[in-house]
């Protein structure tokens, strides 16, 4: 006997009885197509005395390395402080005044050269819910958001689950050694860009960069950004650069690494030419989740010069507000200038560390990588293994990995490359011994591919 509730939604048009069209997109549209993986591996974590056949995750984009300094901070304020009466209350949609004055000086001391005033900032639960809000307030339905290839695979629902901003991947190399130090994005590809669309009856309204860049590492420099940012201004283009790991920086002076670059690229911010131009057409966005270890925190930020943008993300930003406990907590931690100055060093050294123990292993299997000089990230080449180039051999290749030696990368699908085999590695997920069997492990997969 079938249960009576099947029977009864067994003649219902489920999609148009039960949910919205809209909510059966969503319902179908994973946020990322490893996060199932990552759950199940983190699950069942290696460790070398209590696991060692357990499960390396190097897929999420998380920093763990400095959690230690920043947990030891943050109780050191809840302990010898009291919380104020303005936490329990509502406050200014755009964040809390406090707030927005302590990230001002923060960002004033350590990421721009050029001062930023609290109302040109926006603060928002996460850089994901300031991206979907930007997409809604920068475009309209059916616009086209222009982002170099590869990158960040999760910009796609970011901007078009809401927004209904479509993603257009602008290839700007096929090998890896097409690119090394060279231009990233030239203003000619720009151009070939907006004149195909244009054939297509497509409107070219939003570039989003982001730099240090994910997957790569690269940073754009300011001759580059000055160079884009003046194409923008002229197609009156918004120009949004992602500065989500601006202090998460490679020591690129290390013997190990050194060899990989023909010149110094500095990270300078783009906040310096938002400063120099004044122009309503340029934009920046940051975040505490990657340089501070804070991902569950929820803290994103915009800066601009346009007053109209500023004041629409504030009328929507109801639904996505940072917990004023979190904003005062932070208010403390950027405006203590001594444990900053320890923290960010830190940092640093520990990202160095973790990405020269994945370069060392890549060096020794010959692989194809970008020299990274920030983000969280090492960016290779494993085409030599697929059977065939394409997406399904790509995909076997990932899994395989996974299921012969427990090591979990980000699949290649969605960051908009069009070669076939190429991987994201975080390197700043696990520590310093649980990343070390990683590179054994992934030493082992990739000399027994080859025999």
């Amino acid at each position: 006997m079938l249960p009576l509730v099947w029977l009864i939604f067994r003649n219902i048009n489920m999609s148009s009885k039960i949910i919205s069209q809209r909510g059966a997109l969503a319902a179908s549209t994973a946020l990322r197509t490893d996060m199932d993986l990552f759950f199940e591996a983190s699950a069942d974590l290696w460790n070398e005395a209590s696991n060692p056949t357990g499960k390396l995750p190097l897929n999420m984009a998380e920093n763990n390395l400095t959690w230690n300094m920043m947990r030891a901070e943050m109780e050191s304020v809840l302990r010898n402080n009291s919380i104020p009466d303005w936490v329990s209350n509502y406050t200014s949609p755009a964040g809390a005044p406090d707030f927005l004055e302590a990230v001002a000086g923060f960002m004033n001391r350590y990421v721009s050269a050029h001062p930023i005033i609290p109302s040109e900032l926006f603060a928002a639960a996460g850089c994901t819910a300031i991206l979907e809000l930007m997409a809604w307030v920068l475009c309209d339905e059916k616009d086209v958001a222009v982002i170099p290839a590869p990158s960040y695979p999760v910009y796609t629902q970011d901007i078009n689950i809401k927004g209904k901003v479509e993603r257009y991947d602008l290839q700007t190399h096929f090998d890896l050694d097409n690119l090394g130090d060279k231009e990233i994005l030239s203003l000619e590809k720009l151009e070939t860009t907006k004149i195909h669309l244009e054939k297509e009856g497509k409107v070219f309204k939003l570039l989003l960069l982001t730099s240090p860049d994910n997957p790569t590492g690269r940073i754009f420099t300011q001759g580059e950004l000055d160079n884009i940012s003046n194409w923008c201004i002229k197609h009156e283009v918004h120009l949004v650069v992602n500065e989500i790991y601006a202090l998460s920086i490679i020591d690129t002076n290390n013997p190990v690494v050194d060899n990989d670059y023909i010149y110094e690229v500095p990270f300078r911010s783009f906040a310096e030419i938002i400063s120099l131009k004044q122009n309503p057409f340029l934009h920046l966005i940051y975040g505490l989740s990657k340089d501070f270890g804070s991902s569950g925190f929820r803290v994103g930020l915009f800066h601009s010069k346009n007053e109209m943008v500023m004041r629409a993300l504030g009328n929507l930003n109801g639904p996505h507000m940072v917990s004023n406990l979190t904003q005062w907590l932070f208010s403390k931690i950027l405006t203590n200038h001594e444990f900053l100055d320890r923290y960010i060093v830190a940092n640093q050294e520990r990202l160095s560390r973790s990405y020269y123990t994945v370069v060392k292993t890549l060096k020794a299997l010959n692989l194809p990588y970008i020299p990274a000089r920030g983000s969280l990230f090492s960016w290779f080449d494993l085409s030599e293994l697929l059977e065939n180039n394409n997406k399904e051999q790509e995909h076997k290749l990932w899994m395989d990995l996974y299921e012969e030696e427990g090591v979990l990368l980000t699949p290649a699908d969605g960051f908009g490359n069009k070669k076939f085999g190429q991987f994201r590695l975080v390197h700043s997920y696990l520590q310093e011994a649980a990343l070390t069997e990683a590179m054994k492990r992934l030493k082992r997969f990739v000399i027994k591919r080859r025999k």
